[in-house]
């Protein structure tokens, strides 16, 4: 770190930012039980019912990241009139998340990942079984009108806006083209998975390799490979910045004018649970941009953050006083 005193400034400054998350909301849902014996019926084991444990996940998992970094963030989403809906709901507020401009949409199905997982009562649980309920939101209602205008409100307070598409209908080309010529815009930054090409007028993006690669259409080996696909892809989006997740290769970053940065792993590349690292990159980086960092900056906190999320196991999140020592100690 080339000046550890400005990075911890940066830190100090999330308490005082306002990020609007928009994009599709999942509830993670995991379901902990002890081995009871082998089903007669099938080659199944039983499992005897512990606990359940009810996470944001996907793009709720950035609003809870968001959240723990201090950062006070509104989330522009919908979810379904049912039982994983209202639970996703709760689990927000209980983080002091502003769900005020979430709009319920009757007959959607809230996005809920089911994993179940099986092992002692004093012993690490394993998953043995995972479901997912998925549905996508109706291509026409009032919804899209609410979120479109919820949208337009937060650029007046918000210092960045993170947009998580998952692929459940919530990010509308539309929503986003509204927010040009309305005014400074924030920084707006993109993770989108299986779209990451269709947006324009956004600020940055951060595709993982392999979205990269399936959106470039051949494969990134080296340093110089990834660099030249992600500069394609910010040219193509226009965007200012574009950071590719590249695993335990770090991330390469390329802005306009400027050199690539390729920016080493973070701590040990023997990671414990991948899941939910790309949330927690989106977070710290759109914190990092709304405290005042240039995408460098920003970039580098984000890859901390992430050394330090795939360390813990299930959908997890950083806080800034974690961030702040990690800093310290790099």
């Amino acid at each position: 770190m080339t000046d550890t005193k400005h990075y911890l400034e940066i830190i100090d400054r999330f308490g005082d930012c306002r990020v609007a998350l928009y994009g599709d909301l999942v509830l993670d849902r995991f379901i902990l039980g002890t081995p009871k014996r082998i089903s007669r019926e099938a080659p199944v084991i039983i499992l005897r019912h512990e606990d359940q444990r009810d996470v944001p996940g996907g793009g709720a998992n950035a609003l809870a990241n968001l959240a723990a970094l201090g950062v006070e963030v509104a989330a522009i989403a919908a979810v379904g009139d049912d039982e994983p809906g209202k639970a996703l709901l709760a689990g927000l507020n209980q983080r002091g998340i502003d769900t005020g401009r979430i709009v319920t949409v009757p007959g959607y199905r809230t996005p809920t990942k089911v994993r179940i997982l099986g092992g002692g009562r004093s012993s690490l649980k394993h998953q043995v079984a995972r479901y997912d309920i998925e549905d996508t939101l109706p291509d026409s209602g009032q919804w899209q009108a609410t979120l479109g205008d919820h949208l337009l409100q937060e650029l007046k307070s918000a210092g960045a806006i993170a947009i998580s598409d998952y692929g459940y209908g919530c990010v509308q080309k539309t929503a986003l083209e509204a927010l040009n010529g309305n005014g400074p815009p924030p920084w707006r930054c993109l993770d989108s998975r299986y779209r990451i090409g269709s947006f324009t007028g956004i600020d940055g993006a951060t595709p993982n390799l392999g979205e990269l690669e399936a959106h470039c259409g051949r494969r990134l080996q080296t340093d110089a490979d990834v660099a030249a696909g992600a500069e394609e892809l910010r040219r193509e989006l226009g965007a200012r910045f574009l950071l590719a997740t590249r695993g335990n290769h770090g991330m390469t970053l390329v802005e306009a004018d400027h050199e690539p940065l390729h920016i080493p792993v973070f701590g040990t590349d023997e990671v414990a649970d991948v899941t939910g690292a790309g949330d927690t990159v989106l977070a710290v980086l759109t914190a990092a941009l709304a405290a005042g960092a240039d995408p460098s900056c920003s970039a580098r906190l984000a890859n901390i953050a992430a050394g330090l999320v795939v360390m813990k196991l299930g959908t997890a999140t950083v806080s800034a006083a974690e961030l702040r020592t990690a800093v310290e100690s790099a």
